[in-house]
């Protein structure tokens, strides 16, 4: 019995996208073998990477000058291949807006000198910093963002303007909504949220940045190798790859990015509505900076929390406890996640509200 998950990754995976999936499970292109299977080398398995790319660059509009590669280590790996690739002169700036925008951070000040320009973090990451108002360095050599706020449920709403190349990590909302590749350096994303299991890692990369990494830059993190080897240098995440060309295949067939965010802006605005409109939950934070992939809120205590996660897994709604740094419950309502998933979330939590209010 399938039910709705609303994790905020691994997330789930279009019904259409798994059952595809299962049917060639065993028997992958006429290959008699499992694409779990072959060898990266085999001719069967050069056309997933390819047309994965094909379709990735063509959702998002991808130009060019821009190299994609599939790599593994997620986002979190990223964190050092940043500053590695991208850090010359050994300074950088930072906007900490969340957990994993810290942690980049932090791993930034590895490297080099990694300062934070502007920090959310006195208001519990509730708000995104005002991108007008920061004072950049001028000599560093990016800016991250973290687009995206997983665990507190916040996002941009515009994107800074900076001189240097701005990095982005966009692991919670990739193909949620349209973006100007062109105003990015470079976007990287785990797709275990939005495009596939977990294993493999989106990085977009603006081919002038990628050409000298740093001398101490181990080779398997050094983004040039992946894009002279076509991100099959050694063996790739194969069947993670897979999957992110099914779910590629799929959007583009649902009309692409921009009809996807009208679904999530959609769903996002019955379960915010609901809420606003309850003096039995709550959601704290500032609705200008609003995340329309991740959704939390809370009960007025903590044991009403506990007793709404355990009636909702009861209903069939699952994965709602929040993450351990906020508490109360996340709905993450990712691409995948249908409209009648998120309708029936709403009428739970009605349901629950007048019976414990």
């Amino acid at each position: 019995m399938r039910v709705y998950n609303f994790s905020a990754g691994p997330s789930m995976l279009p019904i259409e996208v798994l059952e595809e999936a299962q049917k060639e499970f065993l028997d992958f292109a006429g290959t008699g073998m499992s694409v779990t299977e072959i060898s990266h080398r085999d001719k069967a398995f050069a056309p997933i990477v390819e047309e994965a790319e094909a379709l990735l660059r063509e959702l998002m509009n991808i130009p060019e000058n821009y190299c994609v590669l599939f790599v593994q280590g997620g986002a979190s790996q990223q964190f050092a291949a940043i500053p590695l690739n991208l850090m010359k002169s050994g300074k950088a700036d930072y906007i900490v807006t969340g957990n994993f925008a810290k942690k980049a951070w932090q791993e930034g000040k590895i490297y080099g000198d990694a300062r934070c320009v502007a920090s959310s973090e006195d208001k519990t990451y509730t708000y995104i910093p005002d991108v007008d108002k920061i004072a950049f360095s001028d000599d560093a050599d990016y800016v991250h963002i973290t687009s995206n706020n997983t665990i507190f449920g916040t996002r941009y709403a515009k994107f800074p303007e900076t001189k240097a190349p701005l990095v982005c990590d966009m692991s919670s909302e990739i193909l949620s909504r349209e973006i100007d590749v062109n105003k990015f350096g470079v976007i990287y994303a785990g797709a275990q949220k939005n495009l596939a299991p977990a294993g493999v890692t989106i990085v977009i990369a603006r081919k002038d940045l990628i050409e000298n990494p740093l001398p101490i830059c181990p080779t398997m993190l050094k983004w040039k190798t992946q894009a002279d080897n076509g991100s099959l240098y050694n063996t790739p995440p194969c069947f993670a790859i897979y999957m992110a060309n099914l779910v590629l295949r799929h959007l583009k067939k649902l009309g692409g990015v921009k009809e996807i965010n009208k679904v999530n802006e959609y769903k996002a605005g019955l379960l915010y509505d609901f809420i606003d409109n309850s003096s039995f939950y709550t959601n704290s934070v500032v609705k200008e900076y609003r995340s329309i992939m991740n959704v939390p809120f809370v009960t007025p205590s903590k044991e009403l929390d506990e007793k709404f996660v355990k009636e909702a897994k009861a209903n069939g709604l699952v994965t709602l406890k929040g993450h351990r740094l906020v508490g109360g419950m996340r709905a993450s309502i990712y691409n995948a996640m249908p409209v009648d998933g998120v309708k029936k979330l709403v009428e739970f939590m009605k349901k629950f509200e007048q019976e414990n209010a």
